[in-house]
């Protein structure tokens, strides 16, 4: 057993290449996929003659600081009316990707990118994901446009659905774009370089904002999740940060939902079946109602987005240091997400917790399956060529998608365990303020907040509330499992 001083970040991707395993999910990519990689000599060619040139667009990206993998750009103008004409390319990975081919397999079988933080395990072999089917800065390359414009009062219209040949003007992050619209930074120097870009943003904020006001007032659910990440100083683990939400994450979410919108829409209008992304209106309601009633407040016999938005938002201003915790409950009573097939003339299942009727995965193929088989569905249309998966393929799909999904998202929330644990076994004897987040019949459940990390409070503790400020001491530690034990402290 390696001392604390010997464990470093390739035990931590050793821990999850045996996690990705065990749940189902293949870490490494098969020899058929290198061998189909080796083949290729570029990005995507084709053309088309509907192909548009839209290369002088002031197309940028914004995603997260150490982000190599983008799947999609924006750009807008803003019309006379005051409304805003938004334009999101979305990467044409299909143009390398074939249905059916040795890395499509792969993709199909794993059907996402698994995310943590000593690795990333792509759904598509980094040469393609952050390279040959990146919308990389300075470079050339094919994507699907969906444009759409955004009123004055929130709502939009979507305008068309083509593909088209972008050029990324600038590669911009999340925190110094935020920074920068917060008033508490200096426009990011690769916007600063593109003539025209500061208004763009500016005007990006603006349309984001819009929408996001309007999908909270028809009940859009605002909830705060618990995902640190670990920070690394070469091999070791320096540090666990919670990420939080800010302007220009609400901008990319924003832009993406009513993309996802759109593009759903267009599927349907197409007169095929198409594979959505729902959250059903929860069937635990009841349950959800208890937990405001504990609360003081009284929700309707009947699952109503608006009125859960509406206690969330007090919750949230009136205990922020509680509320990723009520979140975490919320979001439990509702379920999961999972991916279904429509077809044209159905009743929409719907998205309950972004309150939109018609919502499909679309705008990261390079990252999931399910928006690399929208985008063939958005080619096959626009070609008018026949549907590139059948209803019965799609059907299973659904189901396995939904399934490795959920593989995924448990090896990543292990993960966390793991590193937050890795970073606290040389800190054994220490103590912490913490908040009680929950029980079970035997153990009782603790968050501390500096490093943000959970962890089990030892056997033998009084009664404690949920929700209750204590004190505690750092006991044990277990990397390979992911365990970090506590002791209340008197």
């Amino acid at each position: 057993m390696k001392s604390a001083q010997q464990r470093s970040r390739s035990d931590l991707v050793r821990i999850a290449t045996e996690a990705m395993a065990e749940r189902g999910l293949e870490p490494e990519f098969p020899a058929s996929v290198q061998r189909q990689l080796s083949s290729l000599t570029g990005p995507g060619q084709d053309v088309d003659p509907k192909i548009r040139d839209l290369r002088a667009l002031p197309w940028c990206s914004i995603d997260n600081d150490d982000s190599l993998d983008l799947d999609q750009l924006t750009a807008c103008e803003r019309l006379a009316d005051g409304a805003v004409r938004i334009h999101v390319a979305v990467a044409d990975v299909d143009a390398l990707v074939k249905k059916g081919s040795a890395i499509d397999a792969h993709a199909r079988f794993n059907t996402t990118s698994v995310y943590t933080s000593a690795k990333v395990f792509p759904m598509l072999p980094e040469r393609l994901s952050t390279n040959l089917t990146s919308l990389n800065p300075g470079e050339d390359r094919l994507a699907v446009v969906s444009e759409m414009v955004v009123a004055v009062d929130g709502s939009f219209t979507p305008v068309g659905v083509h593909r088209a040949l972008v050029h990324n003007k600038a590669k911009l992050a999340y925190d110094a774009v935020s920074a920068w619209i917060d008033g508490a930074g200096d426009l990011p120097d690769a916007a600063r370089a593109v003539p025209g870009m500061e208004a763009q943003l500016r005007t990006q904020d603006e349309a984001a904002q819009r929408l996001r006001q309007r999908r909270h007032a028809q009940g859009s659910l605002e909830l705060e999740t618990f995902q640190p990440r670990a920070l690394f100083d070469g091999e070791r683990v320096v540090d666990i940060r919670q990420q939080v939400q800010n302007r220009a994450r609400q901008l990319i979410e924003e832009l993406m939902i009513a993309t996802n919108t759109c593009t759903a829409q267009f599927l349907a209008r197409g007169g095929g079946a198409s594979l959505r992304r729902v959250v059903r209106s929860p069937e635990r309601w009841q349950r959800i109602a208890d937990v405001a009633r504990k609360f003081g407040e009284s929700l309707p016999k009947e699952p109503d987005s608006r009125a859960l938005e509406a206690f969330l938002a007090r919750r949230h201003q009136a205990d922020p240091l509680r509320f990723p915790d009520l979140s975490l409950v919320i979001v439990k009573l509702m379920g999961s997400g999972e991916y279904v097939v429509e077809q044209p003339g159905g009743t929409p299942i719907g998205h309950f917790g972004l309150a939109v009727r018609d919502y499909t995965h679309s705008t990261a193929p390079n990252r999931r399956f399910p928006d690399l088989i929208t985008l063939r569905m958005l080619k096959a249309i626009l070609s008018e060529t026949g549907a590139p998966y059948s209803l019965g393929e799609l059907q299973v799909l659904a189901q396995h998608c939904t399934q490795q999904e959920d593989a995924a998202q448990k090896v990543e929330r292990r993960m966390r365990k793991s590193e937050a644990a890795l970073l606290l076994e040389s800190h054994v004897g220490q103590s912490y303020d913490a908040i009680v987040t929950g029980h079970s019949m035997s153990d009782t459940w603790v968050r501390i907040f500096n490093p943000p990390a959970e962890g089990r409070l030892a056997a033998g503790v009084p009664e404690l509330e949920v929700g209750q400020q204590i004190r505690v001491k750092l006991v044990s530690t277990d990397v390979e499992r992911g365990f970090i034990d506590f002791v209340l402290v008197d």
